[in-house]
């Protein structure tokens, strides 16, 4: 397939721009995926779906405020996106604009906290190596809480009131630069539900790179090359979806991050295991899943990635007709918008 077959026409005002609220009252849409069949439900119906011995995984990453502002000592402007931790207080960033930063130049981001960049080297992609300067006795994280914004995706406009809108409920280890943004449906009194009809919860964790927002610019699919994202799933996590596979179970993922992470580790070790690895792996029509049963997930950018995955577990025309019905039905689109569960 190429890439066009992926693109639809999506209605500028139907890409969300805030949360529902609230949040499990975003809208839902069932498919069964053997036939087809499309039901239209709020995500608070998602515990009717699910099944006593199910496993529903989440991605517990937690998002920096990773977007900084500052300026150099003439006076100008800069913008520093954190995208990867390379070592102590050594970051991987994108850089704007990054012609006027020579390497070396210093960028004055909190005089009042008395932190400071400066770009050591360039590497591919445009990206640059940044080590940041501050107190002995100051956490670099506490830092980013005072003066760090939300990295949300270029198309929400609209400025956060609060950055916990960006979080799941349940993140816990920093570290990605997106949300993993099927979870955001999910409210503390609806896991109580589920997790009475006698399902279970097991975390994993993929920090999120920017590059999940990256254009697949090749035309033949099979050509693009996936960005990396580090990964990892503790022993007792690992050994409740590893015996759920053993029984027969199914294990249900929130979003593709999750998803990606499970293939992963079986595509390695041949189980689920404890690990904390990399991954590259691109997810298209014609993979074979071996963990994933169910997959609640978001609606993607036309052309996606993440839309071809969306499409190797569902069928290409299930998903595209699904998402025709959405447009039509005024659903509300990408990382604040409705979602979907694919059984």
């Amino acid at each position: 397939m190429n890439k066009s077959d992926y693109y639809f026409d999506l209605p500028q005002e139907l890409i969300a721009q805030y949360p529902a609220e609230p949040r499990d009252h975003s809208r839902l849409l069932i498919m069964d995926r053997s036939s087809g069949q499309l039901q239209d439900r709020y995500f608070y119906n998602i515990v009717d779906y699910l099944h006593e011995g199910d496993v529903v995984v989440i991605n517990n990453s937690k998002v920096i405020p990773a977007r900084l502002y500052g300026h150099k000592r003439t006076g100008a402007n800069i913008e520093i996106l954190l995208l990867k931790q390379i070592g102590n207080d050594c970051w991987e960033c994108l850089v704007r604009p990054g012609k006027r930063l020579q390497k070396g130049t210093e960028v004055i981001i909190s005089d009042m906290l008395q932190l400071s960049a400066v770009v050591e080297d360039y590497l591919e992609d445009g990206k640059r190596l940044v080590y940041f300067h501050y107190p002995h006795d100051s956490n670099f994280y506490s830092l980013l809480d005072e003066v760090g914004k939300m990295p949300v995706p270029p198309y929400i406009t609209k400025e956060l009131e609060n950055n916990d809108d960006y979080q799941t409920i349940y993140a816990k280890p920093l570290g990605s630069a997106a949300a993993p943004t099927a979870g955001l449906h999910y409210t503390e009194e609806l896991i109580e539900k589920i997790k009475a009809k006698g399902i279970e919860f097991a975390e994993v964790t993929l920090h999120v790179g920017l590059g999940t927002f990256r254009p697949v610019k090749e035309d033949d699919i099979k050509k693009h090359i996936m960005h990396s994202e580090s990964y990892s799933v503790d022993a007792k996590n690992a050994a409740i979806i590893q015996k759920a596979k053993e029984e027969g179970r199914r294990v249900i993922c929130t979003g593709t991050t999750s998803c990606r992470t499970l293939e992963s580790i079986y595509a390695k070790h041949n189980r689920i295991c404890e690990c904390h690895e990399d991954t590259n792996i691109f997810i298209y029509p014609g993979f074979e899943f071996k963990v994933m049963d169910g997959l609640i997930t978001n609606f993607h950018l036309p052309e996606s990635t993440l839309i071809m995955l969306v499409c190797a577990f569902a069928g290409y025309e299930n998903t595209m007709n699904a998402y025709k019905h959405a447009v039509d039905d005024r659903y509300r689109f990408f990382s604040f918008g409705d979602a979907m569960f694919i059984v």
